[in-house]
């Protein structure tokens, strides 16, 4: 039996529905393939954090102020809870306040993003002075954030019953060829096939995908409740954030944050640590992340990695957390580039994340893919 649509679109993570989303507003017939009975990978296990501030200038920049865009249609068409407060990245140190500085006098200006610094009063003024134990704060203003357990099942949810998408969940697509997809609810025809699987690099496509040698990256995360209401409305993120980002991490000033953190708390480096912290709607806090990478992700957390990512959100807090839950985050990683879209076959293509930031760039990265398969200018 066989069932055609226009698009068909292996995986309800992120990439997924951006995609589903920018075929069907074009009046595309698409359906979506997910093979658990609710999205579990990456999508849903991360801190919700779209940020604009961190990305690199040029492509990865410009796709994140895109996809805020996009984020404020689905926020008023699909009734996703989005922060649109922006971000606090904390300076802890002087180097990390004078890498902050050289930011805002340089590439903020020259590359148009919306940041102002605040110190003294001003930062005094931050939450009542809950963080003024701290020597700057670089504010964000155009980052956002959510929480991707509820904004993921409300994004399925709109394209459902506003855009007419037909997704199949708890269905495995077990093979692809041109025009045809073949799964375990039957096989189904369609014009394009675009493959959004993730970090799963062996069921589908496997010897394109592999040319690209993508690894894993896991992460170690934590839900957590502080014993004061803090009524955190902002992403918060401090200066260990600066060397792993590229909006930072490339100015002559990160040399010295780095050497710092080197020399003073080379676990940090060792485990890929930095600082992330984002409030859910009940109140409490995701926190993490480490990043170890690999071809498979070990399903075993180091106890000392958890224990270092409360000190540091204790810190930056100034109050203690209480676990509330712990959790592997996942992502694909280190390929050739940020993410590919690749051609395996006529009509059948791949998209694919290289790095941990496909909340940030994923809407519009696949704005731009549909737009290229439709032969859109």
């Amino acid at each position: 039996m066989t069932h055609h649509s226009d698009m068909l679109i292996v995986g309800a993570g992120i990439l997924g529905l951006s995609h589903a989303y920018a075929a069907a507003r074009r009046g595309l017939k698409v359906k979506v393939f997910e093979r658990s009975a609710t999205p579990l990978g990456a999508s849903v296990r991360n801190f919700g954090q779209a940020l604009v501030t961190g990305q690199p200038p040029g492509q990865m920049l410009e796709l994140a102020k895109a996809s805020r865009e996009i984020w404020g249609q689905w926020a008023q068409r699909a009734g996703l809870q989005i922060k649109r407060n922006g971000s606090y990245l904390f300076a802890r140190t002087e180097a990390e306040e004078q890498l902050l500085e050289a930011f805002c006098a340089g590439r903020a200006i020259e590359h148009g993003y919306r940041v102002e610094l605040l110190r003294g009063a001003a930062l005094g003024d931050v939450y009542g002075g809950q963080f003024r134990h701290h020597r700057a704060a670089l504010h964000g203003l155009d980052d956002q954030q959510l929480y991707s357990r509820e904004a993921i099942p409300a994004l399925i949810d709109y394209l459902r019953r506003d855009l007419g998408v037909e997704f199949h969940f708890s269905t495995l697509v077990r093979d692809i060829e041109p025009g045809r997809v073949h799964s375990t609810a039957g096989s189904f025809t369609g014009e394009q096939i675009i493959v959004c699987s993730g970090h799963d690099y062996q069921t589908l496509l496997a010897e394109p995908i592999a040319a690209l040698k993508p690894q894993v990256c896991r992460l170690q995360m934590l839900r957590a409740r502080p014993p004061i209401n803090l009524n955190l409305q902002h992403a918060l993120l401090t200066g260990l954030s600066c060397v792993h980002y590229g909006a930072f991490a490339d100015l002559p000033e990160a040399a010295a944050v780095q050497t710092h953190i080197l020399r003073e708390a080379p676990h940090l480096h060792e485990h890929g640590i930095h600082l992330l912290i984002s409030p859910t709607p009940q109140g409490e806090l995701i926190i993490g992340d480490s990043h170890d990478y690999g071809s498979d992700p070990s399903p075993f957390n180091a106890e000392q990695v958890d224990n270092w990512l409360i000190e540091l959100a204790e810190q930056t807090l100034g109050c203690k957390v209480q676990v509330v839950e712990r959790w592997q985050g996942v992502y694909g990683a280190r390929g050739p580039a940020p993410f590919s879209f690749l051609q395996a076959a006529p009509g059948v293509h791949a998209a694919l994340m290289h790095t941990g930031v496909g909340m940030s760039v994923g809407p519009a990265m696949a704005e731009r893919n549909v737009r290229t398969l439709l032969g859109e200018h």
